[in-house]
């Protein structure tokens, strides 16, 4: 969940006065980075993860009951999401090398949830999309979160249309459908991995990331279903950006940008990306605080920057600039927002190894790979992927058109292993969780393979796709537990 507002209701001027002092925000993060007399932590980066999640009833159908579950889990740890049968575990920020220690709190975070929410009825489902999810569920009277933050979002996205949402997905199957609210939006549920760095280090850490975006989706697709439809592999990328434009088509047609986005250039600073954010995005959420940012950062200490950060939360890159204030010193962060929660933990950890050590090697070489691609091309291979998972094609410098399992396996494994052994990460832990990685793409099952073949055998039994779907679910659900890696999982035969 983002930062909360007291209001679901703004003004003219109230807007008026968020843009200036968005804009003086800018201004103060612009010496930030240019002055000798600021210093950002980086002497020991962390690394931070945050899991959205969803809650079903013993039917396996969405349960409209985060606020009695988060009461009973009673752990800061987890919040509300945008949906009332969604809620989000944030980890705590660790070094890379403990991954272990990340998979056994993860575990043991969630084991405990589940008690839980198993104690009012309910139980947690960690799915890029919950495949049972359908359009009734989402017309439902409170079917959101109670939240100021939430309505203000669904509100200001709406008027801003001044039509209803359109979804129009081209996957396998078609889906085309309107709706009156952002309740599609919160079907998506995602991994969000945090890597801190030096602003200094920013620029090619994006970049890197950038490029990585669309290997890593196809490695950790999730999303195959959405409204009952079989759509793309990870269905949850085209879905969170229909779900959250607020451009009528006319504003499409002229370059509008959209308020999710792969970005349209390389960078060279993080100032970039909120420079852009400024200057392309009106404001969604534009509460304006009493922090004078020049007078604090004058006085020796590090500003806030609250209306800068509040707006910078509501344009959804797939690798975000993050600026944040932690116990008096300011940090930056990529938060890169590409992968679907689940199959499980292992699945999780597994992911986060592979981006992370490829990000560091990426980021090490002496010449970056994205001076040898165009900043469309790495777009493209995004798309590919999110569409097509393990048998989408990429184009990669010194490859060519390559599959990308190909990819994987002979470049960005062997990547991922060299940038964790520099991170630190024992070879044990680097063979485990890079092993299931490879294991998975040789096998060509991920999480969305295997609950497309799931759905088919049940289906070839004689069920039709409702049945199929929450057949799927309860299997998914008892691989999900037994945290054996989803391509180890067995096919209805």
């Amino acid at each position: 969940m983002g930062d909360e507002v007291s209001s679901s209701h703004f003004t003219r001027e109230e807007r008026q006065r968020y843009r200036e002092k968005v804009r003086l925000c800018l201004d103060v993060f612009e010496r930030m980075l240019t002055s000798p007399d600021v210093t950002f932590e980086s002497e020991n980066p962390l690394t931070g993860l945050e899991m959205e999640l969803n809650l079903v009833g013993a039917d396996w159908m969405p349960a409209l009951v985060n606020t009695e579950v988060l009461q009973e889990i009673a752990d800061p740890n987890y919040q509300t999401e945008l949906g009332a049968y969604n809620i989000e575990l944030n980890v705590e920020p660790r070094r890379l090398p403990d991954l272990q220690l990340l998979e056994a709190d993860l575990r043991a975070s969630l084991n405990a949830a589940e008690k839980k929410a198993n104690g009012i009825g309910a139980s947690i489902v960690m799915v890029g999309i919950l495949p049972t999810v359908m359009s009734e569920h989402l017309q439902r009277e409170g079917w959101m979160s109670p939240s100021a933050r939430y309505q203000a979002l669904n509100d200001s996205i709406l008027t801003a249309r001044g039509e209803d949402v359109h979804l129009d997905i081209h996957g396998v199957e078609r889906l085309s459908t309107y709706f009156q609210t952002l309740a599609p939006e919160s079907a998506c549920t995602s991994v969000q991995l945090h890597v801190q760095v030096d602003p200094q280090h920013f620029a090619p850490t994006w970049n890197a990331a950038q490029v990585l975006a669309g290997p890593q989706v196809a490695v950790g697709a999730n999303s195959p279903y959405f409204f009952g439809r079989e759509l793309c592999r990870e269905t949850r990328i085209d879905l969170f950006q229909q779900a959250t434009d607020t451009r009528p088509p006319e504003l499409r047609n002229q370059g509008v940008r959209p308020r999710v986005w792969f970005g349209e250039r390389w960078i060279t600073s993080i100032f970039d990306l909120f420079e852009e954010n400024v200057r392309y995005f009106p404001a969604l959420l534009p509460e304006v605080t009493d922090e004078d940012p020049v007078a604090v950062l004058e006085s020796g200490s590090a500003p806030r920057l609250q209306e800068l950060r509040l707006h910078n939360g509501t344009i959804y890159r797939w690798n975000r600039p993050i600026y944040a204030v932690v116990d008096g010193y300011p940090h930056v962060r990529v938060e890169n927002r590409v992968l679907p929660a689940g199959p499980t933990v292992l699945d999780v950890v597994a992911n986060a190894a592979f981006f992370h050590g490829a990000l560091i090697a990426l980021v090490g070489d002496e010449r970056p790979v994205w001076s040898k691609m165009t900043f469309p091309t790495a777009e493209e291979n995004f798309a590919h992927c999110h569409r097509h998972g393990l048998d989408a094609t990429v184009y990669w410098p010194g490859l060519g058109e390559v599959t990308v399992d190909e990819l994987v396996l002979r470049r960005l494994l062997p990547l991922a292993h060299e940038g964790l052994a520099a991170a630190g990460v024992a070879a044990d832990l680097r063979d485990r969780y890079l092993g299931i990685v490879e294991q998975r793409v040789k096998s060509g099952r991920n999480g969305a393979a295997w609950q497309v073949a799931t759905v088919r055998a049940l289906e070839a039994r004689g069920a039709d796709r409702m049945s199929a779907l929450v057949g799927m679910v309860e299997r998914y659900c008892e691989g999900m537990h037994g945290n054996q890696p989803v391509h180890t999982w067995e096919i209805p035969g």
